[in-house]
């Protein structure tokens, strides 16, 4: 699997989805009519280590990271108790190596927001990750609805 092909997964299979880069990243959000700036996430492939998340050591050559925010109860299903919040720069206090490749793992930053991660994904493990996504896809539209209703009485 390849970054592309991620991306191209999402586009081509969760209506609403757009496609957003910033912040060294490409990031799937929910925004199917526009109203909100940049929409509601549903993942990020992030293919460098950026100022605050240097963990997964991405800098290698050739590797990238998906990043999929799930239902906190899902994270905790697969994880156990989410995590503190880490200071500025550090990571969150969990057991793992975040350099595995083809591994689910919590996200070495964002697990305390229920956030997941896996390095270059095989093919196989995308099969695996895919209802993930759609949990993440499922949430995002659930995020949006709440936003455009504030957006609307304002």
């Amino acid at each position: 699997m390849s970054p592309e092909d991620i991306i191209s997964y999402c586009l081509d299979n969760l209506g609403g989805a757009v496609l957003t880069e910033s912040w060294g990243e490409k990031g799937i959000f929910y925004n199917p009519e526009g109203l909100l700036k940049h929409g509601v996430y549903i993942l990020t492939v992030k293919e460098k280590d950026g100022e605050n998340d240097r963990a997964s050591n991405l800098d290698r050559d050739g590797i990238f990271r998906i990043n999929i925010g799930v239902r906190k109860s899902t994270f905790s299903d697969l994880f156990g108790d989410i995590p503190k919040r880490p200071q500025k720069g550090g990571v969150v206090e969990m057991d793992y190596d975040f350099t595995l490749l083809d591994k689910l793992l919590p996200h070495p930053v964002y697990a305390w927001m229920g956030w997941i991660c896996v390095l270059n994904p095989s093919e196989k493990t995308f099969g695996e990750i895919k209802p993930f996504i759609h949990e993440a896809y499922e949430l995002a539209k659930e995020k949006y609805a709440k936003r455009k209703d504030i957006n609307q009485e304002i």
